[in-house]
């Protein structure tokens, strides 16, 4: 019998041979999850103090992408939950991204270990557990850690993402804004800090004063108040995120050779003494997935589901603008089938207007020890629709891998909130030893791609240069250095008018793609005789791949 004919036969309560009938409340309940199509399963109903396998809650697979909220408190099991759902999206086939904030998700990789406790909970939930593990990646921010390097390139950032990690004000944020467009407009690559800080020096020098006043709105104070941010973020170490290579996103998007999605996980215990900094740079990758993916529409199944772990931290200080990006980012990206789910402690620590994106809900435990907990409990309770049970009571009594569920049917409408008791995961739950997960990392073929830095010639090294009295089209070069230049340009220019009749024989596809400007964008977005940058709604910038 299937999963599905499993589920109808237990809320019907005639069914021959079939477990005892369900309480009609709870065969209401468990109706609601008796889907048809592919999907996850969770764990079995909870009603009246009992557990009833027999009705089993579940996830539709397509809905996946219409993001969701885990929530609890500390200890209730949200990473467990989270390790559950990444399992067996890649069984379906589903890559997935999962930030690994204490660093115990790493065991996914590895067949779990069955013992009293395990083998108690598939009893119970009608699991038929069996140790396995999943294809992984590992990854660090900037290598501070065993994973794969991740980096970005401070354009690629942009300045709005940079601006929340240096807690920068609204007024420090438009400033940073107009260096960047200065820098774009030079064609003054920023790859790394130092190359930023070196345009913001460079603006309140003496020789830059007159570009600083071109610019406009930009005061040397402000400006000067962002260079001592950069220099204090690179002097605790954080240089080390932004460089090249820088990460492709795509690569999350790979399945293994086995058709199982592969699972990205992140290692950040590195630098959890920068909470901002991690949970900027998770939106940056979810921006820059925003801008390379096409529109899907509704699909079969996730493109990728991203997990964000300690969501608050990215709304913690945010200006509206900031706020207002994030909730465009999280609505559009929907259609390009990557599903979003935010991991924090309660709702209220993720704004209302996103919260109503969140179709899929998990809720753990939460604790109502002081007046504050109390308040966030009944704020958690007026976020679920109405409910059979008494949610202030069932939320502060659900045990450690219990929590409450709600999700989108295969309709799209609301399911009916049920008490679950989850499934144990069937991975490893906890890290895996340290000479193993550095094995796997230098094993992966992406290994040669990111682990070695490259420093190529960028806004540093051309501002270095020695400057003397030039246009701010030649800043940053040597007066000989410009005059070889223009005598390249010149040669250029008579060799392309000699050649002409020949060129002309070449289609406007080949012209294209053999010009040397096609070749410099290619190899970077900003470029001594590049464009202005194109920038997003986060002011990341649009690379071409």
């Amino acid at each position: 019998m299937s999963d599905s004919e499993t589920v109808r036969a237990a809320t019907t309560p005639e069914t021959r041979g079939s477990a005892p009938a369900l309480p009609q409340q709870a065969l209401e309940i468990a109706a609601g999850y008796a889907f048809t199509g592919p999907a996850l399963d969770l764990g079995a109903l909870m009603w009246d103090g009992k557990c009833l396998p027999d009705a089993q809650i579940r996830i539709p697979l397509p809905m996946l992408n219409r993001h969701g909220l885990v929530a609890g408190a500390t200890g209730t099991g949200k990473t467990k939950t989270l390790q559950l759902i990444a399992e067996q999206l890649s069984a379906q086939g589903v890559p997935v991204f999962l930030a690994d904030i204490k660093g115990d998700v790493s065991g996914i990789s590895a067949p779990g270990v069955s013992n009293d406790k395990v083998r108690a909970r598939a009893a119970e939930v009608h699991q038929q557990w069996a140790a396995s593990g999943f294809p992984a990646e590992f990854y660090a921010l900037g290598g501070m850690g065993h994973g794969i390097p991740v980096r970005a390139t401070v354009t690629s950032f942009g300045p709005v993402l940079l601006s929340k990690v240096l807690r920068l004000n609204q007024t420090q944020e438009q400033s940073l804004g107009l260096i960047f467009h200065f820098a774009d407009q030079k064609g003054l690559e920023l790859i790394d800090l130092k190359d930023l800080r070196a345009v913001v020096a460079f603006l309140t020098s003496d020789e830059g004063k007159a570009e600083l006043r071109n610019i406009g709105g930009l005061s040397t104070a402000t400006a000067g108040v962002i260079l001592r941010s950069l220099t204090a973020f690179e002097a605790q170490g954080m240089g080390d995120f932004f460089g090249e290579p820088e990460f492709d996103t795509a690569e999350f998007l790979r399945t293994a050779d086995d058709g199982r999605g592969m699972v990205s996980v992140l290692e950040l215990p590195a630098v959890q003494d920068r909470p901002q900094l991690f949970s900027t740079f998770l939106m940056w990758l979810l921006a820059d997935l925003f801008h390379d993916l096409p529109e899907v529409g509704d699909a079969d199944k996730p493109k990728l589901v991203f997990f964000f772990d300690e969501a608050h931290l990215l709304f913690n200080d945010a200006s509206r603008a900031f706020l207002e990006a994030i909730t465009q980012t999280v609505r559009l990206i929907r259609s390009k089938g990557v599903g979003v789910f935010f991991v924090t402690q309660t709702p209220k620590d993720v704004p209302a207007d996103v919260l109503a994106q969140l179709g899929n809900r998990v809720q753990h435990a939460l604790r109502a020890f002081t007046p504050d907990d109390q308040k966030a409990l009944k704020a958690t309770v007026k976020t679920f629709p109405n409910s059979a049970y008494d949610l202030e009571e069932l939320l502060t009594g659900l045990g450690t891998g219990e929590a409450v569920v709600t999700v989108l049917s295969e309709k799209g409408a609301p399911t009916p909130v049920a008490a679950t008791r989850l499934r144990a995961p069937e991975s490893l739950m906890g890290p895996v030893e340290a000479a193993a997960l550095v094995q796997e990392v230098k094993a992966s073929a992406l290994y040669g791609t990111y682990a070695q830095a490259v420093d190529r010639e960028s806004a540093y090294e051309k501002l270095q240069a020695p400057r003397g009295a030039k246009g701010p089209d030649e800043m940053g070069e040597a007066p000989e250095a410009a005059k070889e230049e223009r005598k390249g340009a010149k040669e250029e220019r008579e060799a392309a008018e000699e050649g002409r009749a020949a060129k002309e024989e070449r289609s406007v596809v080949e012209q294209v793609v053999g010009s040397g400007m096609f070749k410099s964008l290619a190899r970077s977005i900003g470029t001594q005789i590049g464009r202005e940058v194109t920038r997003s709604v986060f002011g990341t910038a649009r690379r071409r791949r």
